[in-house]
């Protein structure tokens, strides 16, 4: 085999030739110059006079430096440590190995095909790239191999011109492979340390997140959040239900800018700072408020976007406020999506900005979607495209919440490798008829105050409940609430007043409002005091009670009941 035809195609080689042609021909004299041309290949005229000097003084000529194609290459080849195959024809006959190569898989047969003599190369699935290398004539480069015995290598592969009389069958392929067990080792330690810090940021993103989500009387839930990419850096996308009390819902959905721990971190701060403000009955663009100077304290370099609902069911309607966050679709039960998309604030944790709530029909019927723009952006669609694409996936979508929460995920093309973080909130006002509807019932009176308004509060809660077949014992209590809540209002409210008795299949709501903003509050009443025990009374025999601000103005004073098992 002649080692010297396909030594030139040796890294560097082709350029240190190159280099030495250019050498050769600066070193030329001009045409028609009377030095012979043998000599001026030889030496320029200086050299000649300093090689004359030389002899004159007696000192010998320094011989040459020996070129790369006067270097003995099987020898070369032998010496180096990285691993080095050369094969020919069709079959990739082993024509040599280096002594390395020999060191790390032994000794291996000349002239029998590569099946035979390489196993080690079969085993990596090399051999159907010494075939593309003939074909192509193109050289092929295979990153961190392990072979047989644990080390890892990275081989190139390179096509080899071979003299037709020492290879008949055609040409030849040199393998060359450098060992890279090292970096492999490394990269293998690095990419169970990312893992890790990944599978931590999620158990942490998710023990942030509800763990089971609260179940309203009138409505129907279900969420999914799925983490993006395989990352390390999970981002901060969040939700959640809160039952407000009254037969009320708060929904809540939002995403803190940035990925990684601290991105999940002040996600679980904000979540449970909307938890703390909901509490407090708030309309949704005073919760926001509170939010965004919260999360100016927590970080000032931290944005988030949050989109907070409240569903109350007498209403019929989602009364919502958005800071920075993509709008709330809702399909009704004709099939028609609507967008909540005004008013729109900025997110949260800019300041300064004073936020406003907005309403949407939500009927019995309808579907809502909250959800975080993991589910709608792309890098190769405008976002009005994807949140398009969703409302009519929407329009499509039948069964239970999370059905439709699957359907919407699938429908987005969400893949393992999805490099965004996806929350999904989906909930339902269900349609109730027959006997699921005798479970569901509403009843008021309005009240003009006067001397004859709580007997007439009385007789009209007494009469309902007792249309309701409540037991004795509930029938009494309810009664009694009743009374109370009304005798309060009449005494420190102002008209209009309503009285307002809400059955669900697992609770009794009462219920008054009246035209005063002030909120009542539990207190110790004195023996010798002749007021104050109202409030103290019904958070007694209740097992909730509460009060709220009304959007036209007034208050809200509310107690529920909790109904027996069999009722």
């Amino acid at each position: 085999m002649n080692f010297t035809r396909w030594s030139a195609l040796l890294p560097g080689t082709q350029r240190r030739a190159q280099a030495r042609t250019d050498s050769s021909s600066n070193a030329l004299p001009p045409e028609g110059s009377s030095v012979p041309a043998a000599r001026a290949e030889r030496r320029t005229a200086k050299e000649a006079d300093e090689a004359a000097d030389a002899a004159d003084t007696g000192e010998a000529e320094t011989p040459p430096d020996p070129t790369v194609d006067e270097l003995p290459v099987r020898e070369v080849l032998d010496r180096i440590p990285a691993l080095v195959a050369l094969v020919h024809g069709p079959e990739h006959r082993l024509a040599y190995v280096n002594d390395a190569y020999v060191e790390a898989f032994g000794a291996r047969p000349v002239g029998e095909p590569a099946r035979e003599a390489l196993p080690e190369l079969e085993e990596i699935g090399l051999l159907s790239l010494l075939d593309q290398v003939l074909r192509s004539s193109k050289p092929r480069t295979v990153l961190s191999r392990k072979v047989p015995g644990g080390r890892s290598y990275t081989f190139t592969c390179t096509p080899v011109p071979l003299d037709v009389s020492a290879s008949p069958e055609g040409g030849g392929v040199l393998i060359f492979a450098a060992d890279v067990t090292d970096q492999a080792e490394v990269a293998d330690r690095l990419r169970v340390r990312e893992g890790e810090q990944r599978e931590t940021a999620v158990t942490l993103q998710r023990s942030l997140l509800p763990q089971k989500l609260e179940e309203p009387d009138d409505l129907r839930v279900a969420a999914v959040y799925h983490p993006g990419g395989t990352e390390a850096a999970v981002g901060g996308d969040w939700y959640d239900v809160i039952t407000l009390g009254g037969g009320r819902t708060a929904l809540v959905i939002g995403d803190v800018m940035g990925r990684g721990v601290r991105a999940a971190a002040v996600m679980g701060q904000l979540r449970t700072a909307v938890r703390a403000y909901a509490r407090l009955d708030l309309p949704p663009h005073e919760v926001l408020q509170l939010l965004d100077g919260l999360a100016t304290e927590i970080d000032a370099n931290q944005i988030a976007t949050c989109a907070y609902a409240v569903h109350d069911p007498n209403e019929g309607r989602l009364v919502y406020a958005s800071a920075g966050h993509l709008p709330i679709l809702v399909r009704d039960d004709s099939g028609t999506v609507l967008r909540a998309e005004e008013p729109i604030g900025p997110p949260l944790g800019t300041g300064g900005w004073m936020h406003a709530s907005g309403s949407i029909p939500l009927g019995p019927g309808s579907t809502a979607v909250l959800y975080t723009d993991g589910l709608v952006e792309r890098r190769d669609k405008d976002l009005d495209e994807g949140i398009a694409a969703l409302e009519e996936a929407l329009a499509g979508a039948t069964g239970t919440p999370q059905v439709i929460c699957d359907r919407l995920v699938r429908s987005a093309g969400m893949t393992a490798d999805h490099d965004d973080d996806v929350a999904v909130l989906v909930l339902q006002h269900p349609s109730r008829t027959g006997s699921d509807g005798e479970l569901f019932r509403n009843a008021a009176l309005e009240l003009l105050g006067g001397v004859e308004a709580a007997p007439r509060a009385r007789a009209f809660a007494s009469g309902v409940l007792t249309s309701w077949r409540f037991p004795t014992d509930l029938h009494d209590l309810g009664v009694l609430a009743a009374s109370e809540l009304v005798a309060n209002s009449l005494q420190h409210g102002t008209p209009p007043m309503r009285l307002r008795l809400r059955r669900t299949d697992r609770r009794l709501i009462v219920e008054v409002t009246d035209g005063d903003d002030h909120l009542p509050r539990r207190r110790r009443a004195e023996p010798a005091d002749e007021a104050g025990r109202g409030i103290a009374i019904v958070a007694t025999i209740a097992s909730n009670w509460g009060s709220r601000r009304t959007p036209g103005g007034g208050k809200s004073v509310w107690c529920e009941f909790a109904l027996p098992r069999a009722t």
